[in-house]
């Protein structure tokens, strides 16, 4: 049987309900590719031993640093140093984001709040 494909703005919009709320859309290697909606404004955080990669799907966001702001629009891709603490947020309603990191990564790395995401659902 062959691998099953995934339309991910298809999926974000019938599957994810919440905001910060990642779901996983598959697994590569030890990695996982997440698909998530963003909202207003996330929890400052890092992760001390894995990188985190963003592509933005649909809308615009924002990634916050400590000395400065890099702004994203579709089909645009950063990656995220280890251990560089960061804040992403959304600048327009609900956008779509895809994100690279290895299975591990808790979403809110070293800050747990009532944002951080333990179990993952999947896609």
């Amino acid at each position: 049987m062959p691998p099953r494909k995934i339309n991910l703005l298809e999926a974000a919009d019938r599957r994810i309900d919440k905001v910060f709320d990642p779901h996983v859309a598959g697994d590569v290697n030890n990695a996982q590719v997440k698909l998530a909606k963003f909202g207003e404004v996330f929890d400052w955080h890092s992760h001390e031993n894995e990188d985190e990669g963003f592509l933005v799907l649909r809308g615009r966001i924002a990634i916050d640093f400590r000395d400065g702001a890099v702004e994203m629009g579709e089909g645009e891709f950063i990656v995220v140093p280890r251990g560089l603490e960061h804040r992403p947020r959304s600048l327009t309603k609900e956008p779509v984001v895809l994100m690279f990191e290895p299975a591990t990564t808790l979403n809110t790395g070293d800050a747990e709040s009532e944002l951080t995401v333990t179990e993952l659902k999947r896609l």
